[in-house]
Order: structure tokens, then C-alpha cells, then sequence
């Protein structure tokens, strides 16, 4: 804990966090521990951020009680490795979704992956002790907080990115309100990670100054108000959609014998209303059949439909109606020779393709950001020597897509297309020079367990308050939604459950300053607040001598 000890009174008390001062300093590593444990109950489904924010607060004086720089480093990594662990337990319920390896492998797939992940938080602590230990908790919180921005940036793109999840996420409201996310047009989503930093530490300062009473004040009217109060809904555009959850089991998704019944279930749930014209959405691996044409037959054996892509194309053609546009999860391989002159398949893509009325392939898009553990493997040349594969089926490797773009609907509007996870990539989801209408998010989040689905949506959302743009979410199990551009769940699906949502897509907003600035905004912040921190105490203090 601090070395500074707080006005407190009775004595009483100031005894009691002498105690707690003096516990920390002979038992950091476990202090921190705790923490972090703590401090990731904020993440849903638990949504605890009434004992995460304090959790936080905590965390923020005893690095800045660290003795040394090195120390603070240690303290952060600790509490970063626990705190990201426990966020990220749903990666280690996806190894119960597979006969490659022995289940017990996800609980320590996960634990060594936050092994690296926990360098990010480790280096905000460093560079805030070294840079401002020796000044007010004010100054040190805007240090902390412009550093923890850096790095949450870092983390999302170094060795090809794994943001999730940003500390930020526990400043969001529930569905129907923002909470003090409704920031994030203005700073993006790892300004808002810093912000959580400035919060917690403002209540702790005005706890420590004895102001007990604008403690409470700035923690009502700063953080409860935001997220109970409900935010309105948005308008609606004039595009009608029909958004599907088909509940294809993950133990089922890739049995050959179940496909046909799979196709159906999806099809009954499509087919009322195939004379409107409308929007029809479903999720990643919605269809098991090889759309594309050109590839050697044996590829086309699989199909629920034998050998024919056309015939697939058109069954799913009646399904939807003439006047449809069907955007639906598909894979799509590239074939060329192999090393000893073989014709196959040389890479697959996670794709999304656009199926008109009359069973033409009209668009289509290919996933960039690649899932670690299911569909590559990080830190290969480490985790595959311990025995551990990538999880989704088959031995072809998937590569990446060029990024965000737009696809051009017609009458059904300009779509934005992010697949699965590569939704929580803050910056990274919209062509710039080409804004869609909305943004489509298939996800098959049957294999993410009780944790990976509501912290998915609530990303989700996220990037539709940032980007002013509505979210449609079609998954295989759950959680589905329609999002507005508020960041509000018009409409959902539980876990769970075989159901459709119909509607009109909710209405997108104009550009925001983070739509227009990117991750360059989020960038800024941190600097103002490094200089704020740093530079403004330093200026007043040179001016007071002066004076």
C-alpha cells in the first residue's frame, strides 16, 4: 500500500491501514494477486464493477508504494497474469471441444498465454513508478492511466493482436444503458481502459484527503448514474432484416451426419416471410457446403448436396426469396499445386459471402484476425513442443484477410463485416474511406463456455458506441443481438436457444471523432495525459519558485 498514509479518523483506523500497508509491503505478490483476482469480476457475465473499481483503486497504490521501478513491474505482471487469466478462463472450454488433445491442456493453455499478456500491465506499472513515484496520487494516475493506454494499444496489434479483454470493459452499462462508455466517440476504446485507471484513482485520493463526502458524490454521480440510468434508442433505417440462431451445437458442428439437419433447422427458421424483401443473416459456420466453384470434386463430396455448388446455391436461393440478400458464414478454400505436384487445397479462408434471390455470389469478405488456439496457434515454436494444436477441425491452414471493408448491398444497404472474435479490435473493424451502413458480426461462440458470450456482445457493443454504427450479431448457440449505435440490445437470443429475430436495421449516426481518428485518438489522450501528470505539477512548481 502507499507509503503516504490517509487523514483518517479515529485512530482506530489509521492503525487498521497501517496494518494493511505494512501486510502489503512483506506480501506484494499475493496483494497483487488478489487484486487482479478481484478487479476481473468487473468483466461480465458477473458485471461486478461496484468491487472491481475499488479493486482497482487498490491496485493503483500499491504500485505506487513499490520501492523500485522493478518491483512496480512485478507487481503489475502478477496482477495482470491473474486478472487476465480469470477474464479469459472461456479459451480453456474450447479444449472440451475437440479429441486432439487432452481437455486438461485449456487450463494450462491458459495460465502461459497470460504469461505474456501480463507484460502490458507490468510495463504501465513500470513506467508510472519510475516516472512519477515521488509525486501526488493525482500525478501518478495520469501517468498510470497514459501508459496503460499505451500498452493496451500494444497488446492489440503485437504478434498479431489479442486485445481482450481491455480494462475498459468494466465501465460499461447494461443493455440498456451506456454507463460511462457513452465516452467512447470521443477517446476510443483503450483511452476509456485509462480512464478506469483516472476513476478508481480520484476515489481513492478523495478518500485519502478525507473527503469522504465528494467521494461519494463523484463515485454517484461519475459512475453509478451512468450505469443504471437507461440511454434512449436510437432511430431505425429502412432496411428489414431477419437475423437467425440455428443452435448448432458445437459437438455436432463438424458431424457430417448431422449437416442436413443443421441446414434445415436454419432453413425453418429463414423461411416465413421469403417474399419481402429483407436482410437475412446467419452465423459463422452456418453452412457446411462449399459454395465456390473450381474446386477439384472430391472437395464436394462432403456437401449435404453431393457434387455441386450451384444446386447448393439454389436450394438456398428458395429458401430466402427473390427479393433477398442473405449474408451467411461460409469457408472457402484456395487451391493450387503442392510440393510433390499435387492439386488441393493449400489454405482456407473464414469467409462471409453475400447470396442473392437468384443464388449468385455476390460479394464476400475474409476474415483478418485469426483466432489464437482455434484457428492458429500462438507462440507455436513454445506451446507446440507441450503438445498443443490449434482446435478447429481439419489440417488446412487458415490465413488472413486484407481487413475491414464494405460490402454493397443494394437496397439492403452497405454492410461492414467483422467475423467472430476479430470484433474486438478497436480500430481496426470499419474502411475508413468506405463507411458501411452497418456492422454484421457472425460468431460462433458455441465453444467460449459461460464467460466468452456475454463478454463477446459486450464488446460488441463497445464498438458500436465508438463507431456510431449499429452491430447485428447472428451465432450458432448465443448470445445473438440486434445493437444500436447507441451501444443498446434492441433484440437478443439467449444461450441456448433455436430462435430469429425480425426487424429493421437500426439506424447508424454520423461519423465520430474516433471513426474519423482511429486509434490516433486514444494515442493523444495518453499523451495529454502524460503531460498532465508530468509536465503541469512540474511548470507550477517552477512558477511558485519564480514567484
Amino acid at each position: 500500500m502507499p507509503d503516504l498514509e490517509p487523514d483518517l479518523k479515529p485512530a482506530f483506523w489509521q492503525k487498521r491501514w497501517a496494518a494493511c500497508a505494512n501486510f502489503a509491503s512483506k506480501r506484494p505478490v499475493l496483494v497483487s494477486a488478489v487484486l487482479g483476482l478481484v478487479a476481473a469480476l468487473g468483466y461480465p457475465p458477473l458485471h461486478g464493477w461496484w468491487i472491481a473499481l475499488p479493486a482497482l483503486a487498490l491496485f493503483i497504490l500499491h504500485v505506487k508504494a513499490a520501492p523500485t521501478a522493478r518491483s512496480a513491474f512485478w507487481r503489475g505482471w502478477v496482477f495482470g497474469w491473474v486478472h487476465l487469466t480469470l477474464a479469459n478462463n472461456w479459451i480453456s472450454t474450447a479444449f472440451t471441444h475437440q479429441a486432439k488433445m487432452p481437455e486438461a491442456l485449456g487450463w494450462i493453455a491458459v495460465p502461459l498465454l497470460c504469461l505474456y499478456l501480463a507484460v502490458y500491465p507490468g510495463l504501465a506499472a513500470l513506467v508510472a513508478n519510475w516516472a512519477a513515484r515521488r509525486g501526488s496520487l493525482l500525478t501518478f494516475c495520469g501517468v498510470f492511466g497514459a501508459g496503460w493506454i499505451v500498452t493496451e494499444w500494444v497488446r492489440s496489434w503485437a504478434f498479431t493482436g489479442y486485445p481482450w479483454p481491455p480494462l475498459g470493459l468494466i465501465l460499461l452499462g447494461g443493455w440498456d444503458s451506456q454507463g460511462l462508455a457513452f465516452l467512447l466517440p470521443w477517446v476510443g476504446t483503450y483511452a476509456l481502459s485509462g480512464f478506469a485507471i483516472i476513476v478508481a484513482g480520484i476515489a481513492a485520493y478523495l478518500i485519502m484527503q478525507r473527503h469522504v463526502l465528494a467521494a461519494s458524490a463523484f463515485v454517484m454521480l461519475c459512475i453509478v448514474a451512468p450505469m443504471i440510468l437507461p440511454t434512449g434508442a436510437g432511430e431505425d433505417s429502412d432496411v428489414r432484416f431477419t437475423l437467425v440462431q440455428p443452435l448448432i451445437l458445437q459437438d455436432e458442428i463438424n458431424d457430417a451426419s448431422k449437416f442436413e439437419e443443421q441446414f434445415h433447422r436454419t432453413a425453418n427458421l429463414t423461411r416465413p416471410g421469403n417474399d419481402q424483401s429483407r436482410l437475412i443473416l446467419w452465423p459463422e459456420s452456418a453452412i457446411p457446403d462449399y459454395l465456390e466453384e473450381g474446386y477439384p470434386e472430391r472437395y464436394y463430396r462432403r456437401m449435404t448436396v453431393g457434387a455441386d455448388p450451384l444446386f447448393a446455391r439454389q436450394r438456398i436461393a428458395a429458401i430466402i426469396g427473390e427479393e433477398a440478400t442473405l449474408l451467411t458464414g461460409v469457408v472457402n478454400l484456395n487451391i493450387g499445386e503442392r510440393e510433390n505436384g499435387y492439386v488441393g487445397a493449400v489454405s482456407a479462408r473464414n469467409s462471409v459471402v453475400a447470396i442473392n434471390g437468384a443464388g449468385d455470389l455476390t460479394q464476400h469478405y475474409a476474415k483478418a484476425h485469426l483466432v489464437p488456439y482455434g484457428e492458429y496457434l500462438p507462440l507455436e515454436w513454445a506451446l507446440g513442443s507441450l503438445g498443443l494444436a490449434r482446435l478447429t477441425a481439419g489440417s488446412i491452414p487458415y490465413i488472413p484477410g486484407p481487413g475491414p471493408q464494405t460490402l454493397d448491398l443494394g437496397d439492403h444497404g452497405r454492410a461492414g463485416v467483422q467475423i467472430c472474435y476479430e470484433i474486438v479490435f478497436s480500430g481496426q473493424i470499419v474502411d475508413r474511406d468506405d463507411r458501411p451502413d452497418y456492422i454484421f458480426n457472425p460468431s460462433n461462440d458455441g465453444w467460449f463456455g459461460s464467460w466468452g458470450p456475454p463478454q463477446h456482445l459486450a464488446q460488441a457493443r463497445m464498438r458500436a458506441i465508438e463507431e456510431g454504427l449499429p452491430v447485428l450479431r447472428s451465432t450458432t448457440t448465443g448470445i445473438s443481438a440486434v445493437i444500436d449505435a447507441n451501444g443498446i440490445v434492441r433484440q437478443s437470443i439467449a444461450l441456448g436457444r433455436a430462435d430469429k429475430r425480425d426487424g429493421l436495421v437500426p439506424a447508424a449516426k454520423g461519423p465520430t471523432l474516433f471513426s474519423q481518428l482511429g486509434n490516433a485518438l486514444p494515442l493523444a489522450w495518453a499523451a495529454l495525459l502524460a503531460l498532465l501528470g508530468l509536465g503541469l505539477p512540474r511548470l507550477l512548481a517552477l512558477r511558485a519558485g519564480r514567484g
